[in-house]
């Protein structure tokens, strides 16, 4: 099973919805790869990193049921940088990864994360994982310390891929 298949596997049996088909010629935010109401649509023809649709779920995921379902295009823009879930994004993409068995490179490439692929890297393999405790406040996972008081696994371990509220 390749990568991309590897993916949507996991996202059908996780609930993200996802859709290959063909794409207008105008530019998306990530090459290939446009969400349309709540739909991660792709493009195999166009995509250039696979692994970017892993970081796209992740956005899905860290949104509630409401506003996952009304996701569309870039979904940071025109939004307050407050209310973004950038750091729910990478690290959710992180796990995925992981749970997927996939290269860090494979997400985490140097094309994207604006020239810091490989600080985050670094942060991750020395198990620094910033905005953790934003994707624990959506129930999807624990930090070290509550991992032990749940008899849970800590991330990135995932307890629930989609958050429901």
């Amino acid at each position: 099973m390749n990568e991309i298949q590897k993916i949507c596997t996991f996202f059908d049996e996780i609930g993200i919805a996802w859709k290959s088909c063909t794409l207008p010629d105008e530019p998306t935010f990530l090459p290939g790869i446009r969400i349309d109401k709540g739909c991660l649509q792709f493009d195999l023809e166009k995509l250039k990193y696979p692994g970017d649709l892993l970081h796209e779920a992740g956005h899905l995921a860290a949104e509630t049921p409401e506003r996952r379902a009304v996701m569309s295009d870039n979904v940071d823009e025109n939004q307050d940088p407050a209310a973004s879930l950038e750091l729910a994004a990478v690290l959710w993409s992180y796990a995925a990864l992981r749970y997927l068995n996939l290269p860090v490179e494979f997400v985490f490439h140097q094309e994207g994360y604006k020239g810091e692929a490989n600080w985050l890297i670094e942060q991750f393999a020395q198990g620094s994982y910033l905005g953790l405790p934003l994707l624990q406040w959506m129930g999807l996972c624990y930090d070290e310390r509550n991992a032990a008081s749940n008899n849970q696994a800590p991330f990135p371990h995932m307890i629930k891929w989609l958050r429901e509220a």
